[in-house]
């Protein structure tokens, strides 16, 4: 795979935030149990020494447990982090594929746990697991005489 490449399933991740907005294109593959968030890693995704930064790792990680957390109760609810923890156990360059691969450990009605392993060209670089609150999502309110 060359350095430009994107590897098979991923396409463009069409959730955006201000947060993720400068690190883009950020890519998704949806699994039946999982949304794995990857990206070509490029300056814009390093620190003063020119290696990933574990900022990135920390906020992409939330990003993709949270996503998979939703997408395991059928996006019928919210998620809101209220613990995360990384571990880093290595690091990762410009020019390489960084994919962030998540398990749901548990879903509740008011707690969903998960985990995941980040990599950097399928070489383990952080791991992380993420506690979610989960919040139901407002329903519509109807105003009669309003459209």
């Amino acid at each position: 795979m060359t350095a430009t490449e994107i590897p098979d399933g991923f396409e463009l991740h069409t959730r955006k935030s201000p947060l993720t907005e400068p690190w883009e294109p950020l890519y998704a593959k949806r699994t039946d149990k999982a949304v794995v968030i990857g990206l070509r890693l490029a300056k814009p995704h390093t620190n003063g020494r020119g290696l990933i930064h574990g900022g990135l790792i920390a906020a992409l990680s939330d990003n993709a447990m949270g996503y998979s957390c939703a997408q395991a109760t059928g996006y019928t609810t919210s998620f809101v982090t209220i613990g995360l923890a990384v571990d880093f156990v290595g690091t990762a360059e410009v020019g390489q594929w960084l994919a962030i691969e998540t398990e749901v450990i548990k879903t509740g009605r008011t707690i969903c746990f998960a985990q995941s392993l980040i990599k950097a060209d399928d070489v383990v670089i952080a791991r992380a697991n993420a506690t979610f609150r989960v919040v139901p999502k407002k329903e519509a309110v109807v105003v009669p005489g309003r459209a």
